[in-house]
């Protein structure tokens, strides 16, 4: 099957495409280091809402420890410290789009099956003793069984992270966004939207009129105000002393200004002691709370200071699923963030190496004992659409504020008072981009085609169903061996593996033509002659967006073409730069040529009839690849 490479990413066609990006963050110039920095603080919120869902749905699974209770904070603290990191690293090395990196529900999954399986088996092994042990670090804040359980489940994080390492260097990662078609990553992206429904009610259910607060103020703030720019809001350019005109600031932090303003608003309802929580979520989060009063200002987090991840064969299981479940998360992400910022084509080094950079996060992520490691995040990813205001130094400075509160347990504490209402709030409306950016992608298709409704129907249908009948029946799943069982498991209860593997396997497998697979702007770009390559002027873009920095490129030998390293570096980057100035004098007459103008063809939806793709203008294409 020939991948929808002309869809994957690509700016033609996406979503949002006649919107003015944010207007001080042209391509002409730099945004201020004011407004990067707020909008850092609106990833962080968004970031650490996640963060506090994770170990929120994963900690009651694990035994109580009341005397070390304040080990809530230091993991809290430890998970923020390996994202940071994470996150740099992917900015700086891996895809370099601005990805925040999380622990996702990918690593949830797959870490509650196997701590309910050690908690289930914890009383006594084979012999009948007791498997329970003590920390055996000095300054462990974790004992008893809880340390053994996280060391197994940090085990399997560091299987997962290299696992992920493998995937990234052998090109896996690459080969298969390029084989992904609208047909794969239609019903993919909108599983991983549904897919949060339950975890959204379940924090919603605290009170679910603040929470419908938030996402009212979000959506006013987004969709009907979006063009409001408050006259005080002026950001002065990043050369010169002249300032720019007021940017929306209600779409821009259409996020940040909800958030902030409801967790003031339920400050000031419990201040007056006014009971706005139902009874049991409010005593959950009382004692989450209350487990970081006494948690230290000040402990950097080092590799083994509460014990070494056990790599038993239950958590090399665990591990390769949460390897595969993520990085089709991730792969899917990386996909979704070009398409919400308009960007160029994701090449297949680009998707490597960010890959790569995941898994180097998840290695450190498990040496440091937390019980998830990194991937890219949903839930940023679409708060950036929702906003349309995304940029690389924001991300990167959001990632060095979580270095400094991963390195302050009772700072990081502190985002354990966010109401959890809110928390779902921000699951409800960040999520639901990328189910809408999912039901966009059948423009490409022909959706009345039956082939295309049983695919999508059943994929989406079973990735629902199974997860659904596991979750009450786990024991009908047995094969005889242990780490077996928990493989499948952990992958069959992952949504996102189930609608990628059954779309991808029926896409093909079953019959179908190129324009009811969505890939017939595929076949006018072979017809015009330029097969898969970028279009000329794309291919700069391209590497100026995805490109590694230049003084790093500089230090790469030349054998970093060479297997392995071939799938981590732009191949033909430096000659396809040689070649657009040897091709510069002659480049008016192609852009003029009929090949040139076929290449922005899109097929229109529903019918084979071709009509031209409109191109975003200088203004409208993202900046946040210019800002290194």
């Amino acid at each position: 099957m020939r991948g929808g490479s002309s869809m994957n990413g690509g700016y033609c066609g996406a979503p949002g495409a006649g919107s003015p990006v944010l207007a001080s963050c042209s391509p002409q110039k730099m945004c201020s280091w004011m407004l990067s920095c707020c909008l850092a603080l609106q990833h962080l919120a968004v970031q650490a809402s996640l963060l506090c869902i994770f170990h929120l749905l994963l900690l009651p699974t694990l035994p109580e420890e009341p005397s070390h209770a304040q080990a809530t904070s230091e993991l809290l603290a430890r998970s923020l410290f390996a994202c940071g990191i994470s996150t740099v690293l992917q900015t700086t090395l891996g895809s370099r789009l601005p990805l925040v990196q999380i622990p996702s529900f990918e690593y949830l999954v797959p870490a509650m099956v196997l701590s309910s399986h050690l908690s289930l088996g914890a009383s006594t092994d084979r012999n009948g003793t007791a498997v329970a042990s003590a920390c055996p670090a000095p300054h462990c804040a974790v004992a008893g069984s809880r340390a053994a359980f996280l060391q197994e489940v940090s085990g399997a994080v560091l299987v997962s992270g290299l696992v992920q390492l493998v995937l990234g260097v052998s090109g896996m990662c690459g080969w298969a966004a390029q084989h992904c078609g609208p047909m794969v990553l239609a019903p993919s992206f909108s599983i991983i939207g549904l897919s949060a429904y339950k975890e959204a009610a379940f924090f919603c259910s605290t009170n679910w009129g603040v929470a419908l607060l938030l996402m009212f103020l979000a959506v006013t703030f987004s969709q009907h105000l979006g063009s409001c720019r408050l006259p005080f809001c002026i950001w002065p350019q990043a050369q010169g002393g002249s300032t720019e005109p007021s940017v929306p600031t209600l779409r821009t932090f259409s996020v940040l200004l909800p958030f902030a303003g409801v967790c003031i608003v339920c400050a000031i309802l419990s201040h007056l002691h006014v009971p706005w929580e139902s009874l049991d979520l409010a005593m959950a989060q009382m004692s989450w709370a209350n487990s970081t009063f006494h948690a230290p200002w000040l402990r950097i987090p080092y590799a083994g200071e509460w014990g070494w991840p056990l790599l038993t064969a239950r958590a090399l299981a665990v591990g390769i699923a949460m390897a595969i479940g993520c990085s089709m998360n991730s792969v899917g992400c990386y996909v979704l963030c070009g398409r919400l910022l308009r960007a160029p084509q994701l090449p297949p080094h680009a998707c490597n190496r960010g890959l790569c950079m995941e898994g180097l996060g998840s290695l450190l992520a498990g040496l440091l004992g937390t019980p998830g490691g990194t991937a890219a995040s949903i839930a940023n990813t679409c708060a950036t659409g929702l906003t349309q205001a995304g940029s690389r130094p924001s991300v990167q400075v959001s990632a060095l504020a979580c270095v400094v509160l991963g390195m302050s347990p009772r700072l990081a504490g502190l985002l354990t008072r966010i109401p959890l209402a809110v928390h779902g709030g921000v699951l409800c409306v960040t999520y639901a981009v990328a189910v809408g950016t999912g039901i966009s992608y059948f423009q490409y298709t022909d959706i009345d085609s039956g082939r295309n409704i049983f695919i999508v129907g059943f994929a989406m249908f079973m990735a629902l169903l199974v997860p659904r009948w596991l979750s009450t029946a786990p024991a009908n799943l047995a094969t005889g061996w242990v780490p077996l069982d928990l493989l499948f498991l952990s992958l069959l209860m992952v949504p996102v593996f189930l609608t990628s593997f059954l779309s991808f396997f029926l896409e093909n497998t079953v019959s179908g033509t190129l324009e009811e697979r969505g890939l017939l702007s595929e076949l006018v770009l072979q017809k015009a002659g330029t097969g898969n390559r970028h279009p000329h002027g794309e291919r700069g873009k391209a590497s100026q967006a995805y490109g590694l920095p230049a003084r790093l490129r500089r230090l790469l030998p030349s054998s970093c073409r060479a297997f392995p390293c071939c799938f981590l570096c732009p191949g033909g980057e430096e000659d396809e730069e040689k070649e657009e100035e040897e091709e510069g004098s002659h480049a008016t007459e192609e852009e003029t040529t009929v090949p040139g103008e076929g290449t922005h063809l899109l097929p229109k939806p529903g019918s084979g009839e071709l009509q031209p793709a409109r191109r975003p203008s200088e203004t409208e294409m993202p900046a946040w690849h210019t800002m290194a």
